[in-house]
C-alpha cells in the first residue's frame, strides 16, 4: 500500500507516520517539504506520489490566531483538502481526513452525534468544517474523523503547557487557575493513530464521517488536575501544583471555545468494532512514554 501522509512533522503526523509503517510505503511530508497552503504544489505532490491513500494530518490549529487571520486557516483547512479530495477522486484513492469538536458551539446538553448540525463559534471551526464539507461533496472515497482535545508528546498542546507550568510552580506561587465549565475527552494522538492503522489494514473500509475521541469525560481543570497527579506519582514532577476551577469568563480568549466538546463515538464502535481507550488511560501510557 502506498500511503501518501501530509504533516508528517506535527503532533498527530509523527505518530501516524510510526503507526502506518507496517502497512507498506509511507510518503510522508512535512509542512517544509509540502506546504498544504500552496494548492499548485499540493495537487503536484499527490499527483507524483498516486497513492492509494492519503492521510491528511496537517492542519492550521492556532484557534485564536485564526481570528485574525482567517484567510490563511481556510487555505489550509478547507481549500487543501479540498484539492486532495479532488485528486483522491482521480486517482481512486481513500482519504483519510481528521476534524474537530469546534465544529459545534457547544450548547447541546448531550454528546454531539454526526448527525448534529454543526455551528462553530469561530474562525478556526468554521474552516475545519468547509473541509469537512468540500471532501463530502466531492465524491471521493473518504473517513472523517472528528476528534478532540488533541495531545501528545510532540508539538504544541495542553499537557505540555500544564508539565512546563507545573515544573515551574512552587508553593511560594499562586494556585494554577484552568477553565472549569468547559467539557471533552482528552484524545492521545497515539490512539487515534493506531486505530486509523488497524482500520487500513482491513480488506474493506467503510465511507463517511465519524466521531473518534478518548473515552469518557473531563474539564479543562479536571484534566489538569489528573495531568500533575500522574506526572507526580510517575517522578516527572516534584510536586503536583494546586489548581482552581475558573469559569470561562475570568478567561477570555480571542475566540470562543464550546462548552460541551463532548463526541458520541457510538457510530465508530459498531461500524469498526473498535473504540478508543479512556481518556485516563491514555494519558497514563502517554506520560509513561515521557520517562524514556
Amino acid at each position: 500500500m502506498r500511503i501518501l501522509l501530509t504533516g508528517a512533522a506535527g503532533q498527530l503526523g509523527r505518530e501516524l507516520k510510526r503507526s502506518l509503517a507496517c502497512l507498506g510505503d509511507v510518503i510522508a511530508r512535512d509542512r517544509q517539504q509540502l506546504d498544504l497552503a500552496r494548492a499548485d504544489t499540493l495537487r503536484a505532490a499527490v499527483r507524483t506520489a498516486a497513492p492509494a491513500v492519503i492521510v491528511n494530518a496537517a492542519a492550521y490549529t492556532a484557534v485564536d490566531k485564526a481570528e485574525t487571520e482567517p484567510t490563511v486557516a481556510d487555505a489550509i483547512n478547507a481549500l487543501a483538502p479540498a484539492i486532495l479530495a479532488e485528486e483522491a477522486k482521480r486517482l481512486g484513492a481513500l482519504l483519510i481526513h481528521y476534524s474537530t469538536d469546534y465544529v459545534f458551539d457547544g450548547r447541546k446538553a448531550a454528546a454531539y452525534t454526526e448527525d448534529d448540525a454543526p455551528n462553530p463559534l469561530a474562525a478556526y471551526g468554521h474552516s475545519k468544517l468547509a473541509g469537512e464539507l468540500a471532501i463530502a461533496a466531492s465524491g471521493c472515497r473518504h473517513l472523517i474523523f472528528r476528534t478532540s482535545w488533541v495531545y501528545g508528546l510532540h508539538g504544541a498542546n495542553f499537557l505540555k503547557t500544564m508539565l512546563r507550568l507545573g515544573r515551574e510552580w512552587d508553593d511560594l506561587r499562586a494556585p494554577l487557575r484552568v477553565v472549569g465549565d468547559q467539557f471533552g475527552a482528552p484524545t492521545w494522538t497515539r490512539h487515534l493513530a493506531d486505530a486509523t492503522a488497524l482500520i487500513l489494514a482491513r480488506k474493506e473500509v467503510p465511507n463517511g464521517l465519524y466521531h473518534l475521541a478518548g473515552a469518557g469525560e473531563t474539564s479543562w481543570h479536571g484534566y489538569a488536575e489528573a495531568i500533575f497527579a500522574e506526572a507526580h506519582r510517575s517522578g516527572l514532577m516534584d510536586k503536583s501544583p494546586v489548581v482552581h476551577r475558573i469559569a470561562s469568563a475570568n478567561y477570555p480568549l480571542p475566540a470562543p471555545r464550546p462548552a460541551n466538546s463532548r463526541l458520541d463515538c457510538t457510530k465508530f464502535r459498531r461500524d469498526f468494532d473498535l473504540a478508543l481507550p479512556d481518556w485516563r488511560t491514555g494519558l497514563i501510557d502517554c506520560l509513561a512514554d515521557a520517562r524514556f
